[in-house]
């Protein structure tokens, strides 16, 4: 009996060794690992606004100059988002959006959407959806050209009227067998530029507290 409860003890000591060990472990890889992963977020963050608003158009910093939106209604979105801003000495250039278009054919459609100064819009990027794959994942770049339409468009470029799918009586083409995705896509960017266009000297004049 007396072997039997060493054995025991020698079990759960090691058993507990072991856990001590692996926490360690693990604990050490996330804190050296943490640093990283932020970096490659900020990165990846960074080249989708630089894909809309060159780097060059602008010399602040962008990640940084930014302003939080509660949920808003008019941009899809039901939690706080940043706008970044984009300046040149010291003048506004572009601010970039995250915006929802909630009504896709397979759910939400995330997007990054460049708005300079003037209205005009710098670009479109699709960041994260789950449209069907050969129909509705066509507003990826990666899939094909058709979200690089929208650059250099504007509320009155085409007319607020136009701002649809062709098939709805639009300007924009809609995929063949998939046009509730391109349709969702176009009505979010619409009311982006209409976001755009009723607060554009309030987004810019505010100013945040880095601290």
């Amino acid at each position: 009996m007396a072997e039997l409860n060493k054995h025991i003890l020698r079990v759960g000591l090691l058993l507990g060794l072991f856990a001590i060990v692996a926490t360690t472990l693990v604990a050490f890889t996330e804190e050296n690992t943490r640093d990283q992963i932020q970096e490659n977020q900020r990165q990846a963050l960074l080249d989708g606004i630089n894909a809309l608003i060159p780097h060059e158009q602008y010399d602040n910093a962008i990640l940084t100059d930014t302003v939080t939106l509660p949920a808003t209604k008019n941009l899809g979105t039901e939690t706080p988002t940043r706008v970044f801003r984009a300046r040149s000495k010291g003048d506004p250039v572009a601010a970039v959006f995250t915006v929802v278009a909630p009504n896709g054919y397979s759910g939400k459609i995330k997007m990054l959407v460049g708005i300079y100064h003037n209205g005009t819009l710098a670009g479109v990027r699709v960041i994260n959806h789950k449209e069907t794959p050969g129909l509705g994942d066509k507003i990826d770049e990666k899939r094909s050209d058709w979200i690089l339409q929208f650059e250099g468009l504007s509320l009155d470029k085409p007319i607020s009227a136009k701002w649809k799918v062709k098939k709805d009586g639009g300007e924009f083409d809609q995929f063949t067998g998939a046009t509730i995705t391109p349709r969702a896509v176009v009505g979010a960017v619409k009311q982006s530029l209409e976001y755009f266009r009723a607060h554009r000297d309030a987004l810019f004049a505010v100013t945040e507290d880095k601290k």
